[in-house]
């Protein structure tokens, strides 16, 4: 059994020293333990940091393509080196490596195919109460959407089975958490939970510029994600909406007319004619999305048997 451990870095000259001293180099389970780094297009010393540190592979992207890119990169790398487990780790020491024998432990004994480390969020000092408010809304919002019983859906400290690896394509540029826990959710990939612990902080996030920007953030990546895997169910709402009050203005001007006083009131079947017909455009968009939601479904399939198909031919299997 072959463990990569993989780090998405970008400008991490500073940090990547202590994160990778604490990486362990043998895990209870594993056969091989070998590190990985993405480089992000950094453009300072991340890549020397990490190669006079013993890094085993660097997969290099040439320029700043974001966080979720550089995590699928490494994804498709770890598989193709033999990688039966993954564990993804940010190159600022947030997480703690002494967790990564509990993070990988539900897969090799329980049939976990994700594993997801669950901060302390309610104990962490520098999490003002806001962001510990946020951070648990945002959770409870991913688990709705996914189906799931994810604790910490922001957390990026996660372990990944080969096969779900292949399975999972991240199609939001900003982050990949909470896509691929949803992603999991509908494709009924075995996902748990556990506790970590986190390390103080070293430098300001750079996902959370604010917390305006990152309840913005969140809440237009929640709702793409809603829009891109439930398509049918979220314009099927929208439209609704549009044609709830539309259907009301047209009875309101039935209700006058009937009673011989139409006379005055044809704005309200304009308006309601025009909400009724909004609503129903909303809702055959619905039906065209689901189609496409179908076929990118299958598309992914196709992706991941191309996948394995190369890591087979490359003798890996």
């Amino acid at each position: 059994m072959k463990l990569i451990i993989q780090i998405p870095c970008h400008n991490e000259e500073a940090q990547l020293p202590a994160t990778l001293a604490d990486l362990p180099r043998a895990v209870e389970g594993f056969d091989e333990v070998e590190w990985l780094i993405i480089d992000d297009g950094s453009t300072d010393r991340t890549v020397e940091v990490a190669r006079a540190a013993g890094v085993d592979h660097i997969v290099r992207l040439g320029h700043n393509q974001g966080l979720a890119t550089a995590f699928m990169h490494g994804l498709e790398a770890c598989l193709k080196l033999g990688a039966d487990v993954i564990v993804n780790t940010d190159g600022d020491n947030q997480y703690r490596a002494a967790d990564i024998p509990a993070l990988t432990r539900p897969i090799l004994q329980e049939g976990v195919k994700i594993v997801v480390g669950a901060r302390p969020i309610a104990s962490i000092a520098h999490f003002s109460p806001l962001k510990r408010m946020l951070q648990k809304l945002g959770s409870w919002v991913v688990r709705q959407a996914s189906g799931t019983d994810v604790v910490d859906a922001p957390s990026g400290f996660r372990a990944i089975h080969k096969d779900a690896a292949l399975r999972l394509y991240v199609f939001n540029s900003h982050t990949y958490t909470l896509e691929t826990i949803i992603q999991a959710g509908r494709q009924g990939i075995p996902i748990k939970s556990v506790p970590i612990e986190v390390n103080p902080p070293t430098r300001e996030s750079r996902l959370i510029r604010s917390v305006a920007q990152y309840v913005t953030r969140s809440a237009v990546t929640v709702l793409r994600i809603l829009v891109l895997y439930k398509p049918f169910k979220s314009f099927s709402l929208v439209a609704f909406v549009l044609a709830l009050p539309g259907m009301l203005a047209v009875l309101r001007f039935l209700l006058y007319y009937l009673a011989g006083n139409g006379d005055g009131k044809v704005q309200s079947l304009v308006l309601g004619t025009g909400l009724i017909a909004a609503g129903v455009v909303v809702f055959i968009g619905g039906l065209l999305a689901d189609l496409i939601a179908s076929n990118r479904i299958l598309l992914a399939e196709i992706r991941a048997r191309q996948l394995r198909a190369e890591i087979e031919r490359a003798g890996v299997e």
